[in-house]
């Protein structure tokens, strides 16, 4: 690990390495993924917020309450039956240079707005269920990756050094998960606390 990093060098701002962009400002942020370094080893951060555990849920309710036979999950991907697009290379030959996507049917069309109205409903009356933190790590050849589940906001660089704080502390065993969130929950009542957060 220490090896790898020292021939690849992450480009870090302030001791982080931050691939994505805090612009425009969010009122609500729902994942991340922030690395650092710790003892000459690369630590990558996969952090959402229960929100984006709990929306994830809503989705998966969604498909299962819509999407009744495996034959319908290719078509709603985008995934359906194509068409070949050829291109000449000579005088008689020709070879595929792409597929088109051929229109979808009339159920297909109908069976993507019911589950669009299933999750559009779910999101607005919340489901039962709740979200606690929770962290894995594990090695790989390049470094540490932690995927962890945290009720902090990341809107910007100083709330992203926030939460690698969390995460060294963890990952070091300095403090737990229970220590920093003791008997925090995310369900039903906080979704809808935040709705106005999120459709504004």
């Amino acid at each position: 690990m220490r090896q790898h990093h020292r021939h690849k060098q992450w480009q870090l701002t302030d001791g982080l390495y931050l691939p994505h962009s805090y612009e425009p400002p969010r009122q609500l942020s729902w994942w991340d993924d922030i690395g650092f370094i710790l003892n000459g080893r690369r630590v990558m951060v996969w952090w959402i917020h229960p929100r984006m555990a709990y929306a994830d849920v809503i989705d998966e309710r969604a498909w299962e309450a819509t999407v009744t036979t495996p034959s319908d999950i290719p078509e709603l991907l985008g995934h359906g039956p194509s068409q070949k697009i050829w291109k000449k290379v000579g005088k008689s030959r020709k070879k595929v240079v792409g597929y088109q996507a051929l229109p979808q049917s009339e159920a297909s069309l109908e069976r993507y707005d019911q589950l669009q109205a299933t999750e559009k409903h779910l999101k607005t009356e919340g489901i039962d269920f709740e979200v606690r933190p929770s962290m894995s790590v594990r090695a790989y050849s390049w470094g540490l990756g932690m995927e962890l589940c945290v009720p902090v906001e990341v809107r910007d660089q100083n709330d992203a050094g926030s939460l690698v704080d969390i995460a060294r502390r963890l990952i070091k065993g300095v403090a737990t998960l229970d220590g920093q969130f003791l008997g925090y929950s995310y369900g039903r009542q906080q979704w809808l606390d935040e709705s106005g957060l999120r459709n504004g």
